[in-house]
């Protein structure tokens, strides 16, 4: 979703609107920061927020950078996800790690109050760090208005941040003719700064594969209705280096990482129960995307889909009759009594009558990577091993993102989500 695979990663904008609303937090309030209680469901928040006065995906759109790396405010939605895997230059322990920053609107229109406090966006922020070696998982978030420089976006020079966390243009203090010269289109290479109580990242990212499009040239649809849809794209393989922060140690680390970018008006459809969205870079050069959505009755949402990236620069698109997925194993967390797959096979459909298909199995790191934040999800790395399409070994590892397992028995128990048979 994170994502976003298109999916609604962009449905965390309409969740974190509905737990600010329930914690009593008022925009145009004080500085204050809130109390959110942890649990609050995605899924049942998206089930029809008004859309009324806000921008809609409504139709292919060309593209613009790096204005697109920036804000788009007018949508109710928005999102810069990053998640990577990380190895200490000396001693090969490995860390994951996901950097997300959602903007949500919660009015069409800012309000006409003579305050530096109104504002019409509200912010979120998560963090986390997996310590393998350590089998530890550290989650946090963070939440701000969008006023007083608490919390924005901007395209030139690019930062978007949240209080001391922040995704900027390197050389962007320096102001906008700095970063220009860091990166044309304005983003890269691009640092990441996120922690709280002695675990956090200092790292640069840099683009290796460059940018890809989602779904239609970048319009993704998310269900059947008009608007139904986000703008999409992703920088699925950069290159990270720099540093963890963990139990009192500054460990220098190199690895690579992932980037998603979605901003949309749309909710997930109805009789949609969750998702399972996997992300993934292989050892031969390829990268693989793959969500599916959930339906409440077992079956699978016919708009579930992916995308097969070639080290050639081919691309495949998956619908849900090009992939299946295969859950092996499953795990109960202590903390929320939700079960989550926590093993698969990933199988992708060759893409000529003659090929092989892909076949990865996949393993966490470590089985408790269950953010326990205001919104509680599974999100972690994992590794894969398997056979590609040539029939040779292919390795690898990325992200895997579960949501909706714990609204009740029936969505933690249910079928095995599949894609094709």
């Amino acid at each position: 979703m994170r994502r976003a695979w298109g999916l609604g990663r962009g449905a965390w904008g309409a969740a974190l609107l509905v737990g600010l609303l329930a914690a009593g937090w008022l925009l145009l309030r004080g500085p204050e920061r809130p109390e959110v209680a942890a649990g609050l469901s995605v899924v049942e928040t998206l089930g029809g927020a008004d859309t009324v006065g806000y921008a809609r995906a409504d139709s292919v759109r060309a593209f613009s950078f790096p204005v697109d790396h920036g804000p788009h405010p007018d949508f109710r939605n928005e999102w810069w996800y990053f998640t990577g895997t990380l190895t200490a230059t000396e001693g090969g322990r490995r860390f994951g790690f996901q950097l997300t920053f959602f903007r949500s609107a919660v009015a069409p229109a800012t309000p006409s109050l003579d305050s530096e406090w109104a504002t019409r966006q509200v912010w979120m922020a998560h963090f986390t760090l997996t310590d393998e070696a350590a089998g530890a998982f550290h989650a946090f978030d963070e939440f701000a208005r969008g006023a007083v420089g608490l919390a924005g976006a901007r395209a030139e020079p690019f930062r978007v941040w949240l209080r001391g966390w922040e995704a900027a243009a390197v050389g962007s203090e320096g102001g906008a003719e700095t970063a220009a010269a860091a990166d044309p289109a304005g983003a890269f290479p691009m640092r990441l700064l996120a922690g709280r109580g002695g675990v956090g990242i200092a790292l640069v990212v840099d683009t290796i594969d460059g940018l890809v499009l989602q779904g239609d040239r970048g319009l993704d649809p998310k269900g059947p209705e008009p608007g139904n849809a986000s703008y999409y794209y992703s920088y699925p393989r950069l290159s990270a280096r720099g540093t963890v922060r963990v139990a009192g140690e500054s460990i220098p680390v190199a690895g690579e990482a992932w980037l998603d970018r979605e901003w949309s008006t749309s909710a997930l459809g109805a009789g949609v129960d969750g998702w399972d969205w996997f992300s993934l870079r292989l050892d031969d050069g390829s990268e693989l995307m793959v969500y599916v959505l959930r339906r409440d009755d077992g079956t699978v949402d016919r708009y579930s889909n992916g995308v097969l990236l070639h080290p050639d620069g081919g691309r495949v698109g998956l619908g849900p009759d090009d992939f299946r997925i295969d859950v092996t194993r499953r795990w109960t967390s202590p903390t929320s009594g939700a079960t989550y797959p926590v093993g698969w096979v990933l199988t992708v459909r060759p893409d000529s009558p003659d090929g092989r298909p892909l076949r990865l199995e996949l393993t966490p790191w470590l089985d408790a990577q269950e953010l326990d934040v205001a919104f509680r999800y599974w999100e972690g790395a994992v590794d894969a091993v398997g056979t590609g399409p040539d029939g040779r070994a292919v390795r690898g590892a990325g992200y895997v993102e579960l949501t909706g397992y714990d609204d009740g028995a029936d969505a933690a128990a249910g079928p095995s989500p599949r894609g094709a048979d």
